[in-house]
C-alpha cells in the first residue's frame, strides 16, 4: 500500500479518477479528487469527489441514494490517476442510467466486445421481441420445460467431453452449456449479477475456511 502523499495531484490539487462496477467491470464515471474527498472516502469506504462545477465536496448517493461502496483504490504508474472498484447502490449517472459512458463515438468493423452481461442483454431482447428463426426465440416459446431439458442434455455433454479429456470438445460444450444456462436465467429473472455476488460471497467465505485451517 502507498501512502497519499505519494499520489500526484495536479496543479489544482485534482486527481481523476475512474470508477468501475466490482461485478460487470464497466467503466461507471470519470470523477476528480482532492486530498480531502479522498481521506473521506477512505474513512468512509464510500465514493466523495470534489465537484469542480460547484466548487465543494460531494459524497456520491448523499442526495440520489445510490452510495457507491469502496472495494479497493488503485493509483496507476506514474501516480496521478485513480482506478476505484466500488459496488454501487444504483445509477452512477445522475440521468438514471447505468454509466455515464453511453455514446458510441467508434467502433471497430473487424473486431467485436463481448461481456456475459451483453449476451444477457441479447437473450432479454429475444425473449421480449421474439424474432422469427431464432434458436432462442423457439426455446422461451416452448418454455421451462425444455430449457431445463436442454440444461440437462448440456451437462451431460460437458461431462463426456471433459472424461475423454478432449479439451477443444470440452471448451464447447461448456460454452453451449453456459448459453441454455443464461437462457434459463432470463427465463427466471436471474441477473447475472445475482450470480456474480453469489460467487463473491462464496470466495469470501473459502477465504475464512482456508485461514481457519492454517490456524489449526
Amino acid at each position: 500500500m502507498i501512502n497519499i502523499d505519494e499520489l500526484k495531484f495536479d496543479e489544482k490539487g485534482l486527481i481523476p479518477a475512474v470508477v468501475v462496477d466490482a461485478y460487470s467491470k464497466k467503466v461507471l464515471t470519470l470523477a476528480y479528487m482532492n486530498k480531502e474527498s479522498l481521506k473521506i472516502s477512505m474513512e468512509k469506504g464510500l465514493t466523495c469527489f470534489w465537484s469542480r462545477s460547484r466548487q465543494e465536496l460531494w459524497l456520491k448517493g448523499e442526495t440520489s441514494g445510490n452510495y457507491q461502496h469502496i472495494v479497493s483504490i488503485t493509483a496507476d504508474c506514474d501516480k496521478d490517476a485513480l482506478t476505484i472498484v466500488v459496488e454501487k447502490d444504483g445509477p452512477a449517472c445522475h440521468k438514471g442510467t447505468d454509466s455515464c459512458f453511453e455514446y458510441p463515438v467508434w467502433q471497430s468493423e473487424d473486431r467485436h466486445e463481448f461481456s456475459i452481461e451483453g449476451l444477457y442483454e441479447l437473450l432479454e431482447g429475444r425473449k421480449e421481441e421474439k424474432p422469427e428463426g431464432s434458436y432462442t426465440t423457439y426455446l422461451f416459446e416452448k418454455g421451462l420445460d425444455k430449457i431445463l431439458k436442454k440444461v440437462g442434455e448440456e451437462c451431460t455433454e460437458v461431462i463426456i467431453a471433459g472424461k475423454a479429456e478432449d479439451k477443444k470438445e470440452t471448451i464447447y460444450e461448456i460454452a453451449d452449456l453456459a448459453y441454455h444456462v443464461m437462457v434459463l436465467m432470463v427465463e427466471a429473472g436471474i441477473s447475472v449479477e445475482d450470480i456474480q455476488k453469489e460467487l463473491a460471497s462464496r470466495h469470501i467465505i473459502d477465504h475464512k475456511v482456508k485461514q481457519e485451517k492454517m490456524t489449526h
